[in-house]
């Protein structure tokens, strides 16, 4: 293969049997790095694992000149998450990425969502990012230089029916910003990604909105694994078709004081005025989406 964008690097991918993950690999090969390809293999809910499609990413890559191996383990434990770390620096020598893309749904009104349908999503999503960071970052730390990459998602604002999800993903955000303050002055990034492309999980979004290729997110995860790269951190990237967007850092915006300690009333008289609240965007498209759909029209996000 000829020299790429990520030669020599050892990168390890979760959730990379299907969709996003897959394209991921496939191009982090393709850019010369050493791949470990993570999946659990499960259905889109979680259930029946099996390491198939792990073995069959390894397959594609090593079929055209790249270097892979597979590890089925579920992010969801320490265990699992040391393992796939592990494995990169038994087999490569090293570790230099983390790209934590394993995820599953299940789909619920949060007035009905039950602790097994909660649970699951959190377990995978945002404690399986965690493994994998906390099993890198000491090696990552020692070296004084990685990547540690997570998927988000736009529904990290909010969202109606997948409380679960959503929590997982604002998680996410937090993780990843807490990763970049803490491993800053030891030459390690730390930054999410939040995809707008066709997978599985996205089959089910109940709206129209700009859909890409998972093909077109894998370059923005190469170039945040690169060595162009090293300066960015802390940072929440939109990744859709032939559009890059970055997520703003949270702030406050308007305060207003007292003498002493406020009272309820004092609360009711002033703040509405002073400091008030902030527009959600997510209630205001679903108020458009109904009035659409009362009205005949395409609901459009």
């Amino acid at each position: 293969m000829t020299v790429g964008y990520l030669d020599d690097k050892t990168i390890a991918i979760t959730g990379a049997g299907r969709g996003i993950g897959r394209a991921v690999a496939l191009l982090c090969a393709q850019e010369g790095a050493n791949v470990v390809v993570n999946d659990y293999g499960v259905s889109m809910d979680g259930q029946d694992p099996s390491s198939e499609v792990a073995d069959a990413v390894v397959a594609e890559i090593t079929g055209d000149g790249g270097r892979a191996v597979a590890v089925a383990d579920s992010v969801t434990t320490m265990e699992g998450g040391a393992r796939i770390v592990q494995t990169a620096v038994d087999t490569y020598g090293t570790i230099d990425g983390v790209v934590c893309v394993a995820g599953i749904l299940r789909e619920r009104m949060l007035f009905k969502m039950s602790e097994e349908e909660w649970d699951p999503v959190i377990a995978t999503h945002l404690k399986g990012t965690f493994t994998v960071f906390r099993a890198a970052a000491p090696i990552m730390r020692e070296q004084r230089s990685g990547t540690l990459l997570a998927f988000t998602s736009g529904a990290f604002v909010g969202s109606v029916a997948q409380a679960n999800y959503s929590a997982a993903k604002g998680g996410i955000v937090s993780l990843v910003r807490s990763a970049a303050a803490g491993m800053h002055k030891y030459g390690v990034t730390s930054n999410a990604i939040a995809p707008i492309a066709k997978s599985r999980m996205s089959a089910n979004v109940p709206m129209e909105i700009e859909m890409g290729e998972p093909e077109d997110v894998a370059p923005m995860v190469a170039y945040l694994l690169g060595d162009d790269a090293r300066d960015v951190t802390g940072q929440v990237y939109t990744a859709v078709g032939g559009r890059v967007a970055v997520w703003n850092q949270p702030s406050e915006v308007r305060e207003m004081r007292t003498e002493g300690r406020w009272t309820p009333e004092e609360l009711a008289r002033r703040l509405p005025d002073e400091v008030g609240q902030e527009p959600m965007p997510l209630i205001e498209r679903i108020e458009e989406m109904a009035a659409a759909a009362a009205s005949g029209d395409t609901p459009n996000a």
